[in-house]
């Protein structure tokens, strides 16, 4: 993992020096194998991820190059995002990150039903849960190209006020 404090600022500008040491620590413990970075399984060693059914979707996001695992640089990184000192637009593109898992700036009707299938798994029939992601399309998607933006789905998440609710307090 190396020395937290010899990290660039601006690739964590939300946090001082005390939060990244926090983060530091919280890191090193989640870290069983000490190899330096963050599987699944040791994401998923915490009770309170244990039961959140989008937490791979989220371990997909933090992991920036791809490799599988969550190293500290990208585990800063990821959780900058839900700072106190957090932008909006930066936890917006998150939710949407959630589900746009091709990464081509558009959820796709499939993406959709992917990410709520995850979300409610057996609880609904598969028939009910594609009737509510073609009613969602249908009503989020204003341009009518059959896919919902970044900017059709901040229009409707930003007046839940979804970003104030994604905040870590360390």
């Amino acid at each position: 993992m190396g020395n937290e404090a010899s990290y660039p600022l601006e690739m964590c500008s939300h946090f001082d020096n005390d939060e990244i040491r926090r983060l530091g620590k919280s890191f090193k413990k989640l870290d069983l194998d000490k190899s330096g970075s963050l599987s699944v399984e040791e994401f998923l060693s915490l009770p309170e991820l244990q039961q959140n059914p989008l937490v791979r979707r989220v371990i997909d996001i933090f992991d920036t190059d791809g490799n599988g695992e969550v190293d500290f640089q990208e585990f800063i990184r990821g959780t900058s995002q839900f700072s106190l000192k957090g932008v909006e637009e930066q936890k917006l593109r998150f939710a949407f990150s959630i589900y746009d898992m091709d990464k081509d700036g558009y959820i796709s009707n499939g993406e959709l039903f992917q990410v709520l299938k995850m979300m409610v798994g057996n609880n609904m029939r598969d028939w009910e849960l594609q009737q509510l992601v073609d009613k969602t399309i249908l009503i989020l998607d204003t341009d009518g190209d059959g896919k919902i933006s970044f900017e059709e789905f901040s229009a409707v998440v930003r007046r839940m006020e979804i970003h104030k609710k994604l905040v870590v307090v360390l």
